[in-house]
């Protein structure tokens, strides 16, 4: 079997970031996936699943009610590794164009200090899985150390 794109990419010189993962065509839409690299891979240890669970609860929440990317937003969710997150928009966009939002994004969660949307039996299948406080500790160690001064190498990903 070819091996998939992703797993042709060199995680040995990964660093936390906002890469384009790939560039689908459904019918005449491009759909743009987005590697969003919170923890630099075999470097770091890996986000616990349950500050994982969290931010998915509150970045799916976010972005759904997001006044301009609401229906722009396919997916998010973790990544098997633990290392991000996969963002998939509508539109055929590159890493550049959704820095705002992110930064936006992340600071909601930084900041979200209530109940987590859908964190009951009724909504969630795990949702005894949740740590807030991890949560708004990664975020804010991704907002400050990659998304607030973000460059071209941490854009595009390493050769």
């Amino acid at each position: 079997m070819e091996k998939i794109t992703s797993f042709t990419i060199n995680h040995l010189d990964l660093e936390p970031g906002v890469y384009v993962s790939r560039k689908d065509k459904v019918g005449d839409q491009t759909i743009t996936t987005f590697d969003l690299r919170m923890t630099a891979p075999n470097k770091e240890p890996v986000m616990n699943t349950a500050e994982m669970h969290t931010i998915e609860h509150l970045a799916a929440t976010y972005l759904r009610n997001h006044e301009t990317f609401g229906e722009k937003t396919i997916y998010f969710g973790p990544m098997g590794c633990r290392t991000g997150f996969y963002l998939l928009l509508a539109g055929d966009l590159e890493s550049k164009d959704i820095i705002p939002l992110l930064t936006d994004m992340f600071t909601f969660i930084r900041d979200f200090h209530d109940e987590v949307p859908g964190a009951s039996a009724r909504d969630c299948g795990n949702y005894l899985d949740m740590n807030l406080p991890m949560a708004n500790y990664l975020v804010k160690r991704y907002l400050e150390n990659t998304l607030y001064d973000i460059d071209e190498k941490h854009l595009v990903y390493p050769e």
